[in-house]
């Protein structure tokens, strides 16, 4: 069995391939903290069930924020219990191959690779978040024709055109599944005066939201705190209501999408019109999205057949024929080198 990994270490999730094995780890990118001390508890799934038991000694964090790492030694002990949970054993050290967003700093790579490094992992490579996708996603990326990927993740969204191999065009937007999150919120706080929490506002997403009006007329109740009185309320909102509240980040993605389009090389402009869109990433589920996409951008789209394990998957394949993709598709080296 190989021991190296790829791994996908989202804002929200992180998915890790072990070599020869294929997706072996899907869990919220999550540490839950003891107060007291400040040692990780436990991570991922086992976070709700962690501070649950601990009567209140016990916190939670996303120590990723847009891609990029706002804890670095919170994300170090995430990644290392990542590790030992995907790679047993101490020796040999993993290498490890791992996702980026198209805009990252030096100093945000660096932080990643010493991250990695710290953790029990070795060689790394890094590799931009939408050739991978393109690759989970079974596009032919090494012939001369465009194609366009937008991965839309938790915190941010990634766009670009890949051909011949390589990113051509593209970039980020920092707008994702948390911002639809928070718009629910805001818009039942300022037009209900009831403050409901995170859960709560993804649970509502989740069960009406979508991106293109429906005729469908469902609705759902939640339950908040009314802010006026501190009492536990309820609250009735329909699809509509839900689909005009989260309207403001859907339409920053919507415009980042036409803009990386609008951007392209006019030679690959004319393939995309014809292969169209490809959607990856967890927020591509909401309902209606690839609807409104195609309207908005004048495209066909496509949603990948895994979207939450499309890039990992992607960049598993380029860990089983490293030598081959790195040459023929330059990855990024550690230093943000190629």
């Amino acid at each position: 069995m190989g021991r190296d990994l790829a791994i996908d270490l989202g804002t929200a999730n992180t998915v890790v391939y072990r070599e020869g094995d294929g997706i072996v780890f899907r869990q919220p990118t999550l540490v839950a903290l003891r107060v007291s001390t400040g040692d990780v508890v436990a991570i991922g799934d086992d976070v709700a069930r962690a501070r649950g038991g601990d009567q209140g000694n016990v916190v939670s964090m996303w120590p990723m924020r847009s891609g990029a790492i706002t804890e670095f030694e919170v994300t170090q002990r995430f990644l290392a219990k990542v590790l030992r949970a995907t790679a047993p054993g101490r020796y040999p050290k993993p290498r490890v191959l791992i996702c980026i967003p198209s805009d990252s700093s030096p100093v945000e790579r660096r932080a990643l690779e010493e991250a990695i490094d710290g953790s029990g992992g070795k060689q790394v490579t890094l590799v931009e978040e939408t050739l991978a996708a393109a690759i989970g996603a079974g596009l032919p990326i090494h012939e001369p024709v465009g194609h366009l990927i937008v991965d839309i993740g938790g915190a941010r969204s990634e766009m670009s055109v890949v051909s011949m191999g390589g990113v051509v065009s593209g970039g980020g937007v920092r707008v994702g599944g948390f911002d639809l999150d928070a718009a629910i919120q805001e818009h039942i706080r300022v037009t209900y005066g009831v403050a409901i929490g995170e859960t709560s506002a993804e649970e509502l997403k989740l069960a009406l939201g979508s991106a293109f009006p429906s005729a469908t007329g469902r609705a759902a109740l939640v339950v908040g705190r009314e802010l006026a009185t501190g009492n536990t309320v309820e609250v009735k909102l329909d699809e509509d209501e839900l689909r005009h509240a989260m309207a403001g980040p859907i339409g920053r993605m919507i415009e980042a999408a036409r803009r990386t389009l609008a951007q392209a090389p006019p030679e690959l402009t004319h393939d995309i019109l014809e292969t169209g869109m490809f959607l990856t990433g967890g927020g591509s589920l909401l309902k209606g999205l690839d609807l409104l996409l195609a309207q908005e951008c004048e495209v066909p789209v496509h949603i990948a057949e895994r979207p939450l394990e499309t890039v990992a998957l992607g960049a598993g394949r380029m860990l089983e024929h490293l030598e081959e993709y790195r040459s023929a598709f330059q990855l990024v080296r550690p230093g943000g080198r190629r």
